[in-house]
């Protein structure tokens, strides 16, 4: 199973933070506060949702997508076209992330005003990871049902998230991981239209699942995977979708900021033949 292999990357990962933790020399939770990333995503002004736009410079189904952009020139594009946050592939070995590019997606000198909140897209399972995340400037991480699926291990890991400063973007793929998304308390919930088995997309998961599932009081949804047309976000939107995370659509033309322009664009009509309600894409 694709989650198992990325179980096994963070190995090393795992250990180095063991051996830090023995030691002491965990690193210490970032002083001040971090930008809300839940306020980023409900503002007013957000038509026809708001968008995550992320930076992603390879995947398992597309291979290498785009590393001639730095982390920087992205994460300033992106915020000047529009995004409400921004979020950072930091897994290595299948994703070629690292940790590091959150620190550098923060410095101020990227924006003007505000910076955007950061989300740390990685396959996170373990206390220590939270507690490496929480050292970075980053305004969530993401947890996945599937990787953590005892609600108890689930549960702790949003808490300590959420003691550390940090938001837990729990993500979802059917009606069974919602449920224990809901059992461990989870608020922000993601919804991946991706086939871990086949890499397929199928858009339409996402909009079955919310009709079924309405958000409950408190809760914000996000769509993920496959949303590359502004239909696509409009679709979702209409489904009752809060947001919706963006990567490889924007990324693998070289000109991220333009794409994410493109997708923003206001009153775009569907393509002849397109269809904004489903559709599916090995992507």
């Amino acid at each position: 199973m694709l989650l198992e292999r990325f179980r096994a990357a963070k190995r090393d990962e795992l250990a180095a933070l063991r051996a830090l933790e023995a030691r002491g020399a965990l690193p210490a939770p970032l002083a001040g506060s971090r930008p809300s990333f839940t306020a980023a995503l409900t503002a007013p002004g957000r038509e026809p949702l708001a968008v995550i736009a992320e930076y992603k410079r390879a995947s398992p189904s597309r291979g290498v997508i785009c590393e001639d952009l730095e982390v920087e020139d992205v994460a300033a594009a992106y915020h000047a076209a529009g995004a409400a946050a921004l979020s950072i592939l930091t897994e290595q070995a299948h994703f070629h992330g690292s940790l590091d590019y959150l620190a550098r997606a923060a410095a101020p000198a990227l924006y003007t005003g505000p910076r955007p909140p950061l989300l740390r897209k990685d396959f996170l399972c373990d206390p220590l990871q939270v507690r490496a995340t929480a050292a970075t400037p980053a305004a969530a991480l993401l947890l996945i049902v599937r990787l953590t699926p005892d609600v108890a291990l689930l549960r702790g890991l949003r808490e300590l998230a959420e003691s550390c400063g940090l938001e837990a973007v729990v993500e979802v793929f059917d009606a069974t991981d919602l449920r224990l998304a809901r059992e461990s308390g989870a608020r922000l919930i993601q919804v991946n239209a991706r086939d871990l088995e086949t890499l397929c997309v199928n858009r339409q998961v996402c909009l079955e699942l919310i009709h079924a599932f309405p958000p409950q009081a408190g809760e914000v949804w996000i769509a993920a995977s496959g949303l590359s047309r502004p239909e696509h976000l409009r679709a979702a939107a209409d489904a009752g979708y809060t947001a919706a995370l963006v990567g490889g659509a924007l990324m693998e033309g070289g000109k991220p900021g333009a794409a994410l322009r493109a997708l923003l664009a206001p009153h775009v009509l569907p393509a002849p033949g397109a269809s904004g309600q489903g559709g599916e894409a090995c992507l």
